[in-house]
Parts: C-alpha cells; sequence; structure tokens
C-alpha cells in the first residue's frame, strides 16, 4: 500500500487529471466533427435523392401542361368534338376556342365560348370561371374599332 501512496504524488494526480481531461476533451471534439460530417454526409444524400424526384416530378408536370396544350388545339379534329372544325378560332388564353356555329356555310347562328379541359386539370381556374359568368349573365357586347 506504500507504493501506491507514493506513487500517488500530487504530480501524478495532476498528470492523470490533464490526462484524463484531455482524452473527454478529444472525445467531444470528436464526437462533434462526426456528427457534423454525418450531417453534411446526410444532407448530401438527402439532395441526391430528394433532387431525382423533384426534377422528374417536373417533368412529368412539364409534359402534362404541353400535353394539355396539344390536347386543346387538336380538339377540334379528334372524333366526338360537338361542332364543325372550320368553324373554331383557337384564342387560347382566357378560353381555347370561340366557335362560330354556322360559319362555313356563311350563315353564322351562334357564338359559343369553348374551354377544351384534358387529364386530370378538368376544373375551371378563377379566370375561367369569371368568363363563363359574364358570358352567362349576358355582359358580352359588340365594339367595331374604325383605324
Amino acid at each position: 500500500m506504500d507504493t501506491i501512496m507514493e506513487t500517488l504524488t500530487p504530480q501524478f494526480i495532476i498528470i492523470l487529471c490533464l490526462f484524463i481531461l484531455f482524452c473527454i476533451l478529444f472525445l467531444i471534439i470528436g464526437l462533434r466533427v462526426g456528427a457534423r460530417h454525418g450531417r453534411r454526409q446526410e444532407e448530401a444524400e438527402w439532395k441526391v435523392h430528394k433532387l431525382e424526384d423533384i426534377v422528374k416530378a417536373r417533368l412529368k408536370q412539364s409534359r402534362a401542361v404541353l400535353g394539355g396544350l396539344v390536347s386543346e388545339q387538336m380538339a377540334p379534329l379528334l372524333p366526338g368534338f360537338p361542332f364543325d372544325p372550320g368553324d373554331c378560332r383557337f384564342v387560347g388564353k382566357p378560353i381555347d376556342f370561340i366557335v362560330f356555329k354556322g360559319m362555313n356555310e356563311k350563315d353564322i347562328s351562334e357564338v359559343i365560348f369553348l374551354e377544351v379541359k384534358s387529364g386530370a386539370a378538368r376544373q375551371l381556374n378563377d379566370q375561367e370561371k369569371r368568363l363563363r359568368d359574364a358570358i352567362q349573365a349576358g355582359r358580352v357586347r359588340w365594339v367595331e374599332f374604325d383605324v
């Protein structure tokens, strides 16, 4: 027991405490560096996977929009279209077509505002709803502009 007490001198205890303190300090620094590295790695993996998903979703949405635009313009040529394609004039926005019923026979009997819907977007947007409401309420007029 005397040999243990002799080795536990104040200098030895200070050196032992400093050694333990440095070990704890290096452990804390190592944990922080490891956690930071892990977060960076997770973020990089997230970006790669999520970015792919985002790009795929945007491409899918872009294809759907382009498909809708093409189908809107091609609608008069599709089977089952209720009007003579020659009577239709494409406008695009805010309404797809204005149909001048009877124009090919040179006897226009009716003017029809036609909105073509395809795919999942079968609901009218706010602008289209306001236009529909104005037409149904009879807020339509004829104006001539002389240049």
